[in-house]
């Protein structure tokens, strides 16, 4: 049970996906050959944004699947601590918790470097089963997050377009994470047209710059939102640069708070947990308000930042009080 007693709250946002161990390069600015030693962090894109929200204040549980063993274990204990419901969450006898490999830039940048000699397929979260999705957390949520990594494995799409089968059912907003990470697939060339399934099931899209280009030819969110012609709202992140949105008819930039970076690991998804947590708080008709749809934005970049000053995706995420305190000393960045 963590501090705000989330644990006994209904979730309203569910986030499905992976949940693994990023193991960081503790020599920064060197290939993966030169690195000599590694720290394990916990990570996973659902897995973080899931903590992020709970540390804000909102009721989350995570489904994904991990091995029967110490790091699965370790895993779930952590979203249990923070006060993540892990009720979705599936154990698989045959296949590990997953762990991947990190290199770091001398910016704190970080690049994905492998799986060891493990093949991309063969880890628990490529195993999650669409008939063990608990619909009872399907009953009482709001949200759906859900990313493109799941796409990559047979078993585990099925879950994902399980998922959103009860999204449907039970009127849930579904909010997708591109978060592409080629190196998870087995042959890359499958992704796109699975990506170009997801459109027809997504109210909220949230793409890195380099993925807008990559799957609209644009990084403008406002012309995917009008090409899409069937979301709410869309996010364009680019690290530090200005933040492209578009949300219910509303387009504009903001331009990320000046912060000390530590590491980036997560900062993506805190930012997504940052706008979440907002819309979650003034309701999804508040963003037709030309003014609340740039302070949503603005507060998911605070919460991003805040993210990026410290090492580990999910130890680094801020609380609450932090992140309103960081607003009120940069008010005047607003």
């Amino acid at each position: 049970m963590n501090s705000n007693g989330s644990a006994s709250k209904l979730a309203k946002v569910i986030c499905l996906g992976e949940i693994l161990f990023d193991l960081l390069a503790n020599q920064i600015g060197k290939s993966m050959e030169e690195v000599d030693s590694w720290t394990a962090y916990p990570g996973g894109a659902p897995a973080n944004v899931a903590c992020a929200l709970v540390k804000l204040g909102t009721p989350a549980a995570f489904i994904g699947c991990v091995g029967k063993d110490t790091e699965g274990d370790e895993l779930v204990k952590l979203l249990e601590t923070v006060g993540v419901d892990v009720s979705g969450v599936q154990h698989s006898q045959d296949a590990p918790t997953r762990q991947v490999y990190v290199v770091r830039s001398t910016k704190g940048d970080r690049t994905f470097a492998g799986f060891g000699d493990r093949q991309p397929d063969k880890f628990a979260d490529a195993y999650l089963q669409a008939d063990k999705l608990p619909p009872k957390l399907f009953l009482d949520a709001e949200f759906l997050v859900i990313g493109t990594l799941e796409l990559a494995y047979p078993q585990t799409r099925a879950a994902v377009f399980r998922a959103l089968e009860l999204a449907e059912e039970y009127h849930l907003k579904v909010i997708l994470d591109v978060n592409w990470r080629g190196m998870f697939w087995q042959d890359e060339s499958e992704a796109l047209p699975l990506i170009n399934q997801l459109w027809e099931y997504v109210d909220f899209l949230k793409l890195a710059d380099e993925e807008a280009r990559w799957l609209f030819d644009t990084a403008d969110a406002g012309a995917i939102y009008y090409r899409l012609d069937s979301v709410e709202g869309v996010l364009v992140s680019n690290g530090d640069a200005e933040v492209s949105y578009c949300l219910s008819d509303n387009e504009g930039f903001v331009t990320p708070f000046k912060i000390e970076v530590e590491d980036t690991t997560g900062a993506g998804d805190a930012f997504l947990a940052g706008f979440i947590h907002q819309i979650c708080q003034k309701g999804i008709k508040s963003l037709n308000d030309r003014a609340v749809a740039q302070e949503v934005v603005t507060y998911a970049c605070a919460v991003g930042g805040l993210t990026a000053t410290k090492s580990g995706a999910i130890s680094a995420q801020p609380l609450l009080t932090e992140v309103e305190s960081f607003l009120q000393q940069n008010s005047s960045a607003l």
